[in-house]
């Protein structure tokens, strides 16, 4: 699998989540599109069409969105740039119009994909074993929560910890939240922090779901400096940006 292998089916991906086309995401125009749910999305989605979900490669951005906002999501691709769509205050603006319909911009991330010419298992220097779902079945605690998912034990696919003296220190996991790319979470105990574990852990893990035929991914927060370096680290690049519009129902149940 080489790189232009990977970005191929990170596009692809993308296209069916965004009732879109693979040149849609590509093509250098904004696109708008209205959603429709496909089954074969990531399954962290909603089982829903969006309200509106904006995803960028860097060249234009595609809006996958409820018809009724049609309109107005044109008039606000047209006044920005692709990178200021995603940002303040442009996004005020999808915020006061989207309220009447009681949604918000809430999810908002940069995704990296391994570059297959500088990934490679990093080293550090505790022990590394690679886990598989019945030996982290017992890890499922809230100092690994970004690593395996309780709601969602049955996407867990294959962990990788690092231990010190017997005891565990650090958790990657691999999420198949679509067919072919699982998405990877990373902990590490606070203590432990700053010494390599989480890139060697992530380069770890990455390597092994590559050799399963399966695409890494990695996702962070904008600001989220600590795990936007271990992605460099680690051996991934930025490949596209998404915003994601929601109810504030759910929100609010998030904030609780």
């Amino acid at each position: 699998m080489n790189n232009t292998d990977i970005i191929n089916i990170a596009l692809k991906q993308s296209a069916k989540e965004l009732n879109c086309t693979v040149d849609d995401l590509i093509c250098g125009e904004n696109r708008v599109v209205i959603s429709k749910y496909n089954s074969e999305a990531r399954k962290y989605y909603a089982q829903k069409p969006f309200f509106c979900n904006m995803v960028s490669y860097g060249k234009n951005v595609v809006a996958s969105i409820d018809e009724r906002i049609a309109d107005f999501v044109k008039y606000y691709l047209s006044k920005f740039t692709p990178e200021h769509c995603f940002e303040t205050p442009a996004i005020h603006l999808l915020t006061r119009e989207f309220q009447k319909y009681g949604i918000a911009p809430c999810f908002m991330a940069e995704y990296f994909l391994p570059d297959m010419n500088v990934l490679k298992p990093l080293e550090c220097s505790y022990e590394i074993k690679i886990l598989t779902p019945e030996e982290f079945a017992d890890l499922y605690k809230p100092q690994f929560s970004n690593a395996l998912c309780e709601k969602r034990k049955h996407l867990d696919m294959i962990a990788a910890a690092a231990y010190d003296n017997g005891e565990i220190i650090a958790l990657a996991g691999a999420s198949a939240d679509c067919d072919t790319m699982w998405q990877i979470g990373i902990d590490v105990l606070p203590e432990y922090r700053r010494k390599g574990i989480a890139s060697a852990l992530t380069s770890t893990l990455a390597s092994e779901i590559v050799k399963l035929g399966k695409v890494p991914f990695y996702c962070a927060a904008w600001a989220n400096i600590a795990s936007v370096k271990n992605a460099f680290k680690s051996g991934f690049k930025p490949a596209w940006a998404e915003l994601t519009c929601v109810e504030f129902e759910r929100i609010d149940e998030m904030l609780k």
